[in-house]
């Protein structure tokens, strides 16, 4: 009897990572979401996991989920060259019912560091490596066209964004899901610590999701982006990007109390909704 007692040892080792999965991904399914009709085709997630319940922390979660129909509800792009700008400032100028920070900017200068079309203008053009090496940012998009949003990837090619021919194009990434596949991450901390977290997905049924984790507080850790790939697979989505995060990561929703951010930015280090950082550009929704 004690000599078998290591091996059944080592399968509860080895079968308990697997439970404590399968506990999260049902956590979030049956999770009984706050959910506010915020217009036609647009509602409004969120939920506080507060019991260190998700991925062995506590996480903070707010979420959009849009009909993709171009009709009611349709999407758009805001963006500046050079000034930076809050999310809400650009929801609110843009006259906008929802702003999602963007992609990834140059903090000095002002300006995406990536590709940004907006309405067939191009606004800022990629800044690459020094071996002209492209970011994992620069090889995933969004694209809109009609007020409809969809994710594309990186053919390869140098001149690929400038060959898309939608209107709006936001290069971004990392891409973590593309139809139904899950994609290949690195190792580097941005991919594997917790941080706050932007993301944008599409679901089976063609809805979109845009989604605020916060973090960098107890009240929610944030996630790495493995977690957020689950997280997003949870949901429903068969394809999801992730968007600037960090200090960055901001939900505005036209109307709602405390000036309409949702989610907790983290530029002021404190647990309120007046840390927001600003940025270059925002993923909007709109009525039609």
């Amino acid at each position: 009897m004690f000599k078998k007692l290591p091996t059944i040892v080592v399968l509860f080792f080895y079968v308990l990572p697997g439970f404590a999965q399968n506990a999260d991904s049902i956590g979030v399914v049956k999770t009984k979401w706050q959910k506010t009709r915020i217009a036609r085709e647009v509602k409004l997630f969120r939920h506080h996991f507060n019991n260190n319940n998700l991925f062995a922390a506590n996480e903070n979660i707010s979420f959009i989920e849009v009909k993709n129909s171009g009709r009611k509800a349709v999407f758009a792009l805001g963006a500046e060259e050079k000034e930076l700008l809050t999310t809400s400032d650009f929801g609110r100028r843009d006259t906008a019912i929802v702003a999602l920070n963007g992609n990834f900017f140059d903090v000095k200068n002002g300006g995406s560091v990536d590709f940004v079309r907006v309405n067939g203008k191009i606004i800022n053009t990629n800044q690459l490596g020094k071996n002209n090496d492209r970011a994992k940012h620069q090889k995933s998009a969004i694209v809109i066209e009609k007020g409809k949003i969809a994710i594309k990837t990186w053919d390869g090619t140098a001149d690929w964004e400038t060959k898309l021919t939608e209107g709006n194009v936001l290069l971004n990434g990392p891409l973590l899901i593309y139809n139904g596949q899950n994609e290949d991450l690195d190792t580097t901390s941005f991919t594997q610590l917790r941080h706050p977290r932007t993301c944008l997905g599409i679901k089976a049924n063609g809805r979109v999701i845009l989604l605020t984790v916060d973090g960098r507080n107890e009240n929610s850790a944030g996630m790495s982006l493995p977690e957020l790939t689950k997280l997003m697979k949870w949901l429903g989505c068969t394809s999801a990007i992730n968007f600037d995060g960090g200090g960055s990561t901001t939900l505005w929703i036209d109307g709602m109390p405390d000036h309409g951010v949702i989610n907790y930015p983290t530029d002021n280090k404190k647990w309120d909704h007046e840390g927001q950082r600003k940025i270059a550009n925002v993923v909007l929704v709109k009525k039609k």
